[in-house]
């Protein structure tokens, strides 16, 4: 739903990686555009973890604001047993073989939380502020999140990380999708996937360095890799700028918002995603 021939300046600002309460953002869609449009972005993706369903209805609502959003997902995958999430860009939100993808791995993903969540209440703890710790789903368990939010609501645990021992220690397992599957469907869907925050250190994710991104190239085609991104030092970025560079891959900006004080949307030049803004049919002049 992206306006006939967008064409965009060199300098005009875009964020291609936000999350909303449908995956694990902290603002439903119409809070996150309303403050995007207010704030003057010319172009946005709302790439919400493993949620295809909803681009179209996000996409309209961006319209009723005169901002144009780019379809995208970031998908849970791996490769080699690592973990490997892609942002994929450019599908289309109606007919795409992205979707038995993600809804696979969104109830698996819902039915592990579960179980997470009754091995919890076995060990003797005890969640009374469910419903309102839990309002943005009406009180329901949909995602891992949900039950480190209990946790950590009900002083069980003192931060992000203890909560997320604990339920790994309860059962909890990461679900995703082969990083090889996720691409070819995405490709046969008329979009590009690229690594998500491939120089990211936190524990839990995987630092890909570019001795690692020459083996998944080998095996798997990927169109990019996502160059700035608010964990990359610089000395990062311009590694990755070289590699880009030399292999002519496509490269992308993204504040990886999830509406936190500390994550909020980041306004990057559509200059630093030229390559991969012409390639999905958006021009940036300048």
């Amino acid at each position: 739903m992206l306006q006939a021939q967008l064409t965009l300046s060199a300098n005009a600002a875009v964020d291609l990686h936000m999350h909303t309460t449908y995956s694990d953002g902290k603002w439903p869609a119409e809070q996150l555009l309303d403050y995007l449009a207010n704030e003057g972005f010319a172009l946005v993706a709302v790439t919400d973890h493993d949620r295809v369903d909803m681009v179209e209805s996000i996409q309209a609502l961006g319209a009723q604001r005169n901002l144009p959003v780019l379809a995208g997902v970031e998908m849970s995958t791996e490769w080699r047993g690592k973990m490997g999430d892609l942002l994929c860009y450019g599908f289309d939100p109606q007919e795409n073989e992205l979707r038995p993808l993600t809804e696979k791995v969104v109830r698996l993903q819902q039915a592990n939380t579960h179980e997470v969540y009754e091995k919890l209440l076995q060990q003797g703890y005890e969640f009374p502020r469910r419903d309102e710790v839990l309002a943005r789903n009406n009180g329901e368990l949909l995602r891992p999140g949900d039950n480190i939010a209990l946790l950590r609501a009900h002083d069980y645990a003192p931060d992000y990380f203890t909560a997320l021992r604990m339920i790994t220690e309860a059962g909890y397992r990461s679900i995703k999708t082969e990083m090889a599957e996720a691409v070819e469907a995405t490709h046969r869907s008329g979009g590009v996937c690229l690594i998500a925050h491939p120089g990211r250190r936190d524990p839990g994710f995987t630092f890909y360095s570019t001795d690692m991104l020459d083996e998944v190239r080998a095996e798997i085609p990927l169109d990019g890799i996502e160059v700035y991104h608010p964990t990359h030092a610089p000395d990062m970025v311009e590694a990755y700028l070289a590699y880009v560079r030399q292999h002519r891959l496509l490269q992308s900006a993204g504040s990886d918002s999830h509406s936190l004080p500390s994550r909020m949307p980041m306004k990057y030049r559509a200059e630093l995603s030229r390559d991969l803004l012409e390639r999905l049919g958006i021009q940036v002049q300048g």
